[in-house]
């Protein structure tokens, strides 16, 4: 989906910004133009931009994660 028509940027050109790098809408208007001409897409950009951070965050995570420890925490008898 376009995202900004006056720069043609879509969801795909955000999520790929993200990869390399962007993490704020200052970013995405440096390296894409987003939000730079009208400014009409900037909350659609910035939802994309949040959309994008939160898929890279999930993908990221070891897996394994929010698993119980391989040990106990046994409490010896006094």
């Amino acid at each position: 989906m376009y995202v900004c028509v006056c720069n043609a940027v879509t969801e795909r050109h955000i999520g790929l910004a993200v990869s390399e790098g962007a993490r704020t809408l200052r970013d995405l208007r440096t390296t894409l133009g987003v939000a730079g001409e009208c400014g009409r897409c900037a909350c659609c950009a910035r939802d994309c931009l949040r959309s994008a951070l939160a898929e890279q965050t999930e993908t990221a995570r070891p897996t394994g994660v929010g698993l119980a420890p391989s040990f106990s925490f046994a409490a010896e008898a006094v």
